[in-house]
This record gives structure tokens, C-alpha cells and sequence, in this order.
């Protein structure tokens, strides 16, 4: 482990900066999920600065070299997608994401709105993973973004969050 990296220990165990463990933070209710607004940054951290939280951690090449180096971390990395794959009404299977039938249509009822932050999450989603090595579910979101989630949205997704998501993961600071 990097020796003070605060997103491998976070990822092993440790405590965010608000004294949260990743596995308190997995069991949280939906209602508490979106309720809460300093988390994502540290269960799905990037390089790129937040403006929400400045306490989050950042990405660096040592922390991507040990959840390369380690399946213990990326396990626990796919825990906290899946978590979140369920919040938004998502389910991964088989190498792919897609809408879950049984709850998309009740969950994007929360979030599938004109200017809603939760799209910001889904853009930093998929960039952490694509910079922390799942590149394969990084790339699976972002295909479920853009084809099975822009095409039943309309105008709740905006031009420019589209655009994010087609790019999203392709660079380190492609994020929002």
C-alpha cells in the first residue's frame, strides 16, 4: 500500500474524512444515498479536484497501481459500483450494465431530472473507474449512459451532460 494513501485505506478499511467506513456507507439506504452529499468523492475518487468536497482524496499513480496490484481493492471497488448501479436503478451482469426492470423506472424517477448532481456522479463514476483499472465497467456504464439511458430521457439530460458522458473515462480529466 502507498504509504498515506487516505483511497487505498479508505478502500481497506479505513474511515473517510468524515469518520465513515466504505461499508457503512454501502448499507445506506437510497433515501440516504442521495440525502448525503460528501461521499461520492471517496467512494469514487478521480484526480481532479472536487468543488463539493475538498476534503476528498485524490488519484494518483500510486493509488492506481494498487488497485491494479491488488483484487482485494478492485473487489471492494465493484461493491461500491454495484451499490450504486442499484441506486440509480442499474444492475451489471454478464460484462454489461443495463437497466434493472424491476427498478429502473422507480429509481430514475429520483434522478432522471433537467440539472440533477446525481448526473455529475454518473460522469465521476465512470471516470474513477476507468482511472482506478475497470476499464471494462467503466466502459459498460458509459455505453449504458449514452444508449439505453439518453434515449428514454429526452430533455432531462442536457446537451452538455451527454457530452460528458460519451467522453467520460476516456481521459484522466474528463470529469466535471
Amino acid at each position: 500500500m502507498p504509504p498515506g494513501d487516505r483511497i487505498v485505506e479508505f478502500y481497506s478499511g479505513g474511515r473517510d474524512s468524515a469518520g465513515r467506513r466504505l461499508d457503512e456507507i454501502l448499507s445506506w439506504s437510497d433515501d440516504q444515498l442521495e440525502a448525503v452529499h460528501d461521499y461520492i468523492q471517496w467512494m469514487f475518487p478521480t484526480r481532479q479536484p472536487s468543488g463539493v468536497n475538498p476534503f476528498a482524496p485524490l488519484v494518483t499513480d500510486a493509488t492506481a497501481r494498487a488497485f491494479a496490484a491488488d483484487p482485494a481493492l478492485r473487489g471492494s471497488f465493484r461493491a461500491a459500483l454495484d451499490r450504486m448501479l442499484s441506486f440509480y436503478g442499474f444492475v451489471r451482469k454478464a460484462g454489461r450494465i443495463e437497466l434493472d426492470p424491476e427498478r429502473f423506472t422507480s429509481r430514475a424517477s429520483n434522478w432522471l431530472q433537467a440539472g440533477n448532481h446525481n448526473h455529475l456522479r454518473l460522469t465521476r463514476i465512470v471516470d474513477s473507474l476507468a482511472q482506478l483499472g475497470l476499464r471494462d465497467e467503466a466502459e459498460a456504464l458509459r455505453r449504458c449512459l449514452v444508449e439505453d439511458v439518453v434515449p428514454v430521457a429526452g430533455n432531462r439530460v442536457s446537451a452538455r451532460t451527454r457530452e460528458f458522458w460519451r467522453t467520460a473515462g476516456a481521459t484522466p480529466s474528463s470529469a466535471p
